[in-house]
């Protein structure tokens, strides 16, 4: 890569952005009685539940209504706290890289994510980060429960692309899941795939030299 190849960069934000560990809420809902939450959630697939709620196709109410279901004596503060778990904290200087990249190409949020996650990043940016939420870092952030989309559907990237007019060889795609990736490469993408959350640094540097 080198300096002006891209025109925009479009950032996942868990694994990429915001440290997270998928290990912490299933701990925590088998803790919580639910034994088999491994094989409902994790990081390669969900089920239809999770696949609704960060569709925005079911309210966060309804989430912890269905999962009271399986959990009658579970409280819904033990249960969103279960659920919130997975979010760690965005790494050091990591939001200051951010406002860097976006003051030198326009940067986008693309985030499978859904409305309980967000209030629990907003309040951790808000609490540690003296931000107010994610958007103020991008020039616009589209996440998955708010568009109705998520990734790996290809609809997503095709979202973003035709919402701010990018044309897809000249944009860059970065995400932690091999199936993100290759979903934004079948529709023209230039998309890589981050080993760890600490490379973003390196793997931006020649684009902003």
């Amino acid at each position: 890569m080198k300096k002006g190849e891209f025109d925009a960069i479009i950032f996942d934000l868990g694994g990429v952005i915001l440290e997270v560990d998928y290990a912490r809420p299933v701990a925590a809902f088998i803790q919580l009685g639910y034994t088999d939450f491994d094989t409902l959630y994790g990081k390669a697939q969900q089920a239809s539940l999770f696949d609704q709620l960060e569709k925005g196709l079911i309210s966060g109410e309804a989430f912890v209504d269905s999962v009271k279901e399986v959990l009658p004596n579970a409280s819904t503060q033990q249960i969103i706290y279960a659920w919130n778990s997975i979010i760690v904290d965005f790494p050091p200087n990591r939001l200051d890289f951010l406002k860097t990249v976006s003051a030198q190409l326009p940067a986008f949020l693309l985030s499978n994510t859904n409305e309980i996650h967000e209030r629990s990043f907003n309040s951790l940016l808000q609490e540690k980060h003296n931000a107010e939420n994610m958007h103020g870092f991008f020039t616009k952030a589209f996440l998955s429960h708010e568009i109705h989309l998520r990734k790996p559907d290809v609809e997503a990237f095709k979202y973003v692309l035709e919402d701010q007019g990018l044309i897809p060889e000249r944009t860059l795609f970065l995400d932690d899941l091999p199936q993100h990736v290759a979903a934004a490469r079948s529709v023209g993408i230039q998309a890589i795939q981050l080993k760890s959350i600490h490379d973003l640094e390196d793997v931006l540097a020649p684009l902003l030299a």
